[in-house]
């Protein structure tokens, strides 16, 4: 990557209408500034889902690089800020006959969010090994975590958030600020800016072109971000 969100707009802005699905739906805001309390996750609409399997696995921006564990990790950060954001619906794919798999044949459906360049304040990750968790921490002190090309595929992502240029409802096809494209046919959304205060995300897979993490720490402890 889902979590509720309302919207509200400032004077120039579209109103959106309340979600039942996705982030954000209603007519697209163009200009000014959209804020959502829970900046969730969206989803490709229901009914689209099962004609689009085959198109987002073919198409996914991280799902056709490598094959997913299938063991779902903790995203937390006190703040992010972006240029270039881009969210659409994906479909990630595990190894094959991968322990995790379940009933699900091995695919998740999830939500990739993509940032062309952000930094993070007080980073946490960390993933349940079962009995202990393995946890990253960085950007605690004066330097932040900066990350250029991130995308991160979700199936939750909660915070509060304010999007400047925002376009919602875009053909994931036709995205230009974050430097990545989806399928067609699928909803997306993108901005020229964001910011997202107490971010929280559940991810199946993070890629970036350089991630930097001032303050590096790795260890265990009992309980995960």
């Amino acid at each position: 990557m889902a979590s509720s969100s309302d919207a509200t707009a400032s004077p120039g802005s579209t109103p959106e209408h309340p979600e039942s699905g996705s982030a954000v739906e209603g007519p697209p805001a163009r200009h000014g500034r959209v804020r959502l309390r829970r900046a969730a996750v969206m989803a490709v609409p229901a009914t689209a889902v099962a004609a689009g399997l085959a198109i987002l696995t073919a198409q996914g921006a991280l799902g056709v690089q490598f094959a997913i564990s299938g063991m779902p990790f903790t995203v937390t950060a006190v703040d992010l800020d972006g240029t270039g954001f881009e969210q659409f619906g994906s479909l990630d794919t595990m190894a094959e006959d991968s322990p995790n798999a379940g009933d699900t044949g091995g695919q998740v459906l999830v939500v990739t969010s993509v940032v062309k360049s952000a930094t993070l304040t007080k980073l946490c990750q960390s993933v349940d090994l079962g009995g202990t968790n393995l946890y990253i921490t960085a950007g605690g002190g004066k330097d932040k975590v900066t990350a250029s090309g991130l995308t991160t595929d979700s199936t939750v992502m909660s915070g509060d958030a304010a999007f400047h240029g925002i376009e919602i409802g875009n053909d994931a096809s036709t995205l230009d600020k974050g430097g990545v494209k989806g399928a067609k046919g699928v909803f997306s959304q993108q901005a020229d800016t964001v910011h997202i205060d107490n971010l929280r995300q559940t991810n199946y897979a993070t890629t970036a072109g350089v991630f930097t993490l001032p303050g590096l720490k790795l260890g265990f402890r009992d309980t995960g971000c």
